[in-house]
């Protein structure tokens, strides 16, 4: 099961100064991510293993979605195809089709 934690409304469109700079406030939040067992995890620790897992397959016969979303739970991190597919998209990786390596 999935569950998200959102920051609020009121984060939206505000800023806070600080000695290092101006931030969006909502930034310095992330979401969360609550495993079977209970255990609450970060979506970047989530990025980072799909991450390593696309940067180890095979170039010659890319991993698609949906097997990312296996290898994923098998990580213990149950998420939905469509979800890893946003993840993908926002760290700039290409779908399988084109990361396609041909020999």
């Amino acid at each position: 099961m999935l569950i998200y934690l959102r920051v609020s409304r009121v984060t939206n469109s505000k800023y806070v100064e600080t000695t290092f700079g101006v931030f969006l406030l909502k930034e310095l939040f992330s979401e969360a991510f609550t495993k079977e067992s209970g255990e609450k995890i970060s979506t970047k620790e989530i990025k980072i293993t799909l991450e390593e897992i696309i940067n180890s397959e095979d170039k010659t016969n890319p991993y698609i979605d949906e097997l990312l979303c296996e290898l994923l739970e098998k990580n213990g991190y149950s998420i939905a195809r469509r979800t890893v597919s946003k993840y993908r998209e926002s760290l700039s990786i290409p779908t399988a089709r084109l990361r396609k390596k041909i020999l």
